[in-house]
């Protein structure tokens, strides 16, 4: 399989929070498509709700992050499960915690979809011809759960095309960084390994399915929360001490 398309997210200069936007998405499909960044190194940018943090601190990082995308008037996220559950949703005010799903589709302008990451991968999912979008968070046990297939049945039950899709998986760590045991790469359908550790490229791996799925056209990020964390939160090279990130997707109105 040729490896897929690479495309650096662009940090956003001057934003008021740390912000990595997907390159030309925001021109050519009228959307706000990227990943919060780590900061400030001695105040890291931590949105996760289970992190050690103070919950206040927390929260004032995600009023600063809706007070940076004005234009949404609502916000989605979930308690994720590493499962493939893709919730639908109708645009809605505020800000809106669901219990166990990975991943948030929706039709609705000004409303923001989001996914927390340390090292998973967020696939971001546009259909630029009906206006309708899918963002999804895949580690390895939802990579092997089949969560790009669901997203991608979410948007085709209401109407899309999977030749039409675009899809990208977003930062993530890399598969130099990310070391697994045999049986979770044959979980995600890599060839049986000749010996452990097996080093698992989970965004190669969801491009391929991308691609099995009929989707129009597939890219990958080629930054790694791993190799750079100085920009990125990873679980994996902090011990286990970062927080998360979020990554975000939202048809602009």
């Amino acid at each position: 399989m040729d490896d897929p398309v690479r495309v650096a997210e662009r940090r956003a200069v001057g934003f008021p929070v740390p912000w990595f936007e997907i390159p030309d998405w925001r021109d050519r499909y009228g959307v706000v498509a990227g990943v919060t960044g780590r900061g400030d190194a001695d105040d890291p940018f931590d949105l996760g709700l289970a992190s050690a943090a103070p919950i206040g601190a927390v929260l004032n990082r995600w009023r600063a992050l809706h007070r940076a995308f004005p234009q949404f008037q609502g916000t989605v996220l979930a308690r994720q499960v590493h499962g493939a559950t893709v919730l639908w949703h109708e645009a809605r005010p505020g800000w809106t915690i669901f219990e166990g799903a990975d991943g948030h589709a929706t039709a609705g302008a000004s409303l923001l979809l989001a996914v927390s990451l340390a090292d998973c991968v967020p696939i971001f999912v546009v259909d630029p011809v009906r206006r309708a979008v899918a963002l999804l968070h895949s580690g390895w046990r939802g990579t092997a759960a089949g969560i790009l297939a669901a997203g991608i049945a979410e948007l085709t039950r209401r109407g899309s095309r999977a030749g039409d899709l675009i899809v990208h998986a977003g930062v993530g760590i890399c598969g130099a960084c990310y070391q697994v045991g045999a049986e979770v790469a044959t979980a995600c359908g890599e060839p049986p390994p000749g010996a452990d550790p097996v080093r698992l490229d989970l965004r190669r791996v969801i491009a391929r399915q991308a691609r099995a799925e009929g989707v129009g056209a597939v890219t990958v990020s080629s930054w790694c929360s791993a190799h750079d964390h100085g920009s990125f939160m990873s679980h994996r090279a902090s011990g286990g001490r970062d927080g998360r990130m979020v990554a975000l997707l939202g048809l602009i109105p």
